[in-house]
């Protein structure tokens, strides 16, 4: 999730655990610590410049279960020896630290980038998708709880109102469940009914809520993507279908960057190759058709053999720039969430031919 959400939640958990009188303390430390997992970019940096490391190894060490409650009784043995509020309530304050640092890869692991949760442990990163990295309608409790627990201080107001934001945005993580479940059901029967029963997919909820959600299936020749509104959809889902170079993907299976990729995003890659024989990957869970925000050249093809490269990201071409293109984007989705006839929202961002826009079921 975004830093703000991180910040709030840790900042709230810590408050509501810590002595009423230490709660502004508790709301600092929390605050930095929901914020510290997310530092591992800085270690990494240092240790490669690999593009692909830099993708694959963020939340990983730092976001272990393994390794945070370790992390967590070193602060806390730390500042006990220092004395001060730790040491007045050593108990209350172990199990602050401990929840402020441990909510944070769990909140994280809700999301669709993924979470090493396991770490050093090889299991693919958890990416429950549930919610999009950034939704007001999570964060929005919390930080008014944390707000009025600044305000109010030590009085019992203070903690009615963070036990209130974490209930409110607890409620809404298990919202998004729900609402993943139905998307689930309906991309199930839809894709059984193309041909496609048991076809690998994912689904995420659109930018900024979790009425509008996307669906992406992948295919023998490429993948399938579609949009389903839990409000105004009621029928099967129509997906647009879209190539990939899978016959390139498979024969580079061995080369590392590739091989490393496909653990991380679980094989939700378009292979796209250039006129210059490089192979690019584009991990579809993050982006809008054509425009991913994370694409690697991996390979070069020579001899009739595909050989490994350094790892190039390619430059993001975000669909929207600036106020403008934000509005457009919201209005649409608003337009989306409340009309299923409404036009798919890549036809209102990106201008393609009239006949991969048709909405009906079929793979490419």
């Amino acid at each position: 999730m975004d830093s703000l959400s991180q910040i709030v939640l840790g900042g709230a958990i810590a408050a509501a655990i810590a002595p009423a009188g230490h709660r502004r303390a508790a709301l600092l430390a929390g605050a930095v610590l929901g914020t510290l997992p997310d530092l591992d970019s800085l270690p990494i940096a240092l240790l490669t410049d690999d593009p692909v490391a830099l993708m694959t190894m963020h939340r990983s060490f730092s976001h272990s279960l393994f390794v945070l409650p370790w992390i967590g009784g070193l602060i806390w043995w730390l500042c006990r020896r220092r004395g001060g509020r730790v040491a007045q309530a050593p108990a209350r304050w172990f199990w602050a630290i401990q929840a402020a640092l441990i909510t944070h890869p769990l909140l994280d692991a809700f999301t669709v980038y993924g979470t090493q949760l396991w770490w050093p442990l090889r299991p693919h990163p958890t990416m429950w998708s549930s919610v999009f990295i950034i939704d007001p309608l999570y964060t929005i409790w919390l930080l008014v709880a944390c707000g009025l627990a600044w305000w109010w201080r030590d009085r019992i107001s203070a903690q009615r109102a963070l036990l209130a934001g974490l209930v409110l945005s607890s409620a809404y993580l298990g919202w998004s469940l729900l609402a993943k479940m139905q998307v689930e059901r309906v991309a199930e029967r839809s894709l059984a009914a193309m041909g496609l029963k048991g076809a690998h997919h994912f689904s995420v909820p659109m930018p900024f809520n979790t009425l509008l959600w996307r669906v992406v299936a992948m295919t023998p020749s490429g993948y399938v993507e579609a949009e389903y509104s839990v409000v105004s959809d009621h029928g099967p889902m129509a997906f647009r279908g879209y190539p990939s170079q899978v016959q390139a993907l498979a024969e580079a299976r061995d080369i590392p960057a590739v091989r490393r990729l496909q653990w991380f995003n679980r094989g939700f890659m378009r292979a796209r190759m250039r006129e210059d024989g490089t192979l690019v990957l584009s991990d579809l869970r993050m982006g809008l058709e054509p425009d991913y925000t994370f694409s690697f050249e991996v390979a070069r093809r020579r001899d009739g053999r595909w050989q490994p490269i350094p790892p190039v990201q390619q430059p993001w071409q975000a669909p929207i720039s600036g106020w403008s293109g934000l509005r457009t984007l919201l209005a649409a989705m608003w337009q989306r969430i409340w009309h299923a006839d409404a036009r798919p929202l890549r036809s209102v961002l990106v201008e393609e031919p009239a006949a991969t826009l048709e909405r009906v079921p079929g793979a490419p």
